[in-house]
């Protein structure tokens, strides 16, 4: 099996690579199943499935992606094991660096585990897609908060498992943190017209990444503030993933030469090595033109903004109200469009870093899983 899977995986990268048809005829349906590799034990889980599939990609292209497919132990109830779609945290841009299908990319933070472990042993299957580019199939850089494929790689994922596993129910819910709970945001509102065919329950966001496309208009050349907590590294990725993905919204032009030469390297890079890169530097120094001016204005908004109504199952926002990671503002504005836009959704605060949930939040989360599975 894994002598199969690397020979159509190397056939695969070829082929993209070349810019040409892959190798693979006639099987590129999204959501249709590449190759699967049994890797019990992984992240500490039981039995775990690696999963190469078929996603619907930049541009409605299908391209490979994978992921991985944990399973609780023993036998699966009536109608099979319910699903959470885990939506994973920034890790980077390059391949190799999604973390589901291999130990690469960034450290995550712990309660991203313990958030795994807790539906699994809660008796919940857990998918959880590498994202496009980040896993084992070289596809350039990964469109970094691209909403759209985002959730097709997460719904694709959640059909390639279930093809696979006939003890997998068609309910589920989306849930992630950080990049992860904006994916998870995006999963929750295009499942309704990709995957109708599945019971949704609803979604888990937890300090989810949102209205950064607003705050981005402000920022011009020259400004000389050094972003912390990894921001630039984030925002040069955002721009390395416009780059790769959307050239409408023409991002050289957009930046300095040294914008152009920062975004480029960083392409081929995970999370800590992007932000080593971008140590010392202001995002003022990488820009040539202020990102509110067209068409970077209306292409961003298109790429990564979260939907603020529209969702047809309920929302379980868990938001820390001293994050500076995606600061709280942000936070408060989402909220805010949510109330205004008449969408279902439960918020509880917590008071600690980016991604860490309190005991009120591991409690909510327990309930809306209960409650999720009926």
């Amino acid at each position: 099996m894994r002598a199969w899977r690397a020979a159509i995986a190397g056939a695969l990268t070829a082929g993209i690579a070349l810019g040409g048809q892959t190798t693979v005829a006639h099987a590129d349906t999204p959501g249709s199943v590449i190759g699967v590799e049994q890797a019990d034990g992984f992240r500490g889980m039981g039995e775990t499935q690696i999963i190469d599939y078929w996603t619907h990609g930049v541009g409605g292209v299908s391209q490979p992606a994978s992921g991985a497919l944990f399973l609780p132990a023993g036998q699966a109830p009536a109608g099979g094991w319910p699903i959470v779609a885990w939506d994973h945290g920034t890790t980077g841009l390059a391949s190799g660096c999604g973390g589901m299908s291999n130990e690469g990319g960034t450290a995550w933070p712990v309660t991203q585990d313990e958030f795994l472990h807790r539906a699994v042993n809660k008796g919940f299957a857990v998918v959880a897609p590498d994202y496009l580019g980040l896993g084992r199939f070289d596809t350039g850089p990964h469109p970094y908060l691209d909403i759209d494929t985002e959730a097709t790689a997460t719904i694709d994922l959640l059909r390639a498992a279930r093809s696979v596993r006939s003890d997998l129910s068609p309910v589920w819910v989306a849930a992630g943190m950080s990049q992860g709970g904006q994916a998870a945001l995006g999963t929750g509102h295009r499942q309704a017209s990709y995957a109708p065919e599945l019971d949704f329950r609803g979604t888990i966001a937890i300090d989810p990444e949102s209205d950064v496309e607003k705050v981005a208009q402000l920022l011009v050349p020259g400004n000389p503030d050094q972003l912390g907590g990894g921001i630039l590294g984030f925002s040069a990725s955002i721009l390395a993933g416009m780059r790769a993905s959307r050239p409408d919204a023409q991002v050289d032009s957009f930046l300095s030469p040294l914008g152009q030469q920062v975004v480029e390297e960083i392409g081929t890079m995970c999370q800590d090595d992007i932000d080593a890169r971008v140590a010392g530097l202001t995002l003022g120094q990488l820009l040539a033109k202020p990102l509110g001016e067209e068409p970077m204005r209306s292409a961003m908004a298109e790429y990564m903004t979260v939907p603020t109504s529209g969702y047809d199952a309920p929302i379980l926002l868990l938001v820390n109200v001293t994050d500076r990671t995606v600061p709280s503002p942000l936070h408060a504005a989402l909220a805010a469009q949510f109330t205004a836009g008449g969408v279902n959704y439960t918020p509880v605060l917590g008071t600690g870093n980016h991604c860490d949930l309190n005991p009120a939040m591991w409690s909510a989360v327990d309930d809306f899983l209960n409650r999720a599975r009926g």
